[in-house]
């Protein structure tokens, strides 16, 4: 399991690398995640190889999502007085993932495999 995080670090790197290299407006993760994504098109046998650590790190998915949390909570200070924004774009981006996740998995799903 050691190689297969050893490999999503890698990608991870790459694109946080390519992202500096070029100032790509995109977080390095999301370069990564797209070079993972292309490499995995292009040999299928690397799925394989970090399936396992995969799914181990999304099994704990939702702890990545604490350092978020404390940074809000540590900073909700700067934030008095708005409220009534910060909810709305809450509530809007939200909706919105929502709305892309749906098409997305719809449009995925019409060759009939989902």
């Amino acid at each position: 399991m050691l190689a297969a995080f050893t490999i999503l670090l890698l990608f991870q790197c790459l694109g946080e690398g390519i992202v500096f290299l070029f100032q790509l407006p995109i977080p390095g993760p999301v370069a990564g995640m797209l070079l993972l994504m292309a490499a995995l098109a292009a040999w299928p046998p690397l799925q394989a190889r970090i399936e396992e650590a995969a799914d181990a790190l999304l099994s704990h998915l939702s702890l990545l999502f604490v350092p978020a949390g404390v940074g809000i909570v540590a900073t909700a200070a700067r934030g008095s007085g708005h409220w009534l924004a910060i909810l709305a774009s809450l509530a809007a981006s939200t909706v919105l993932t929502l709305a892309v996740t749906a098409l997305l998995l719809r449009g995925l799903g019409k060759d009939g495999d989902a």
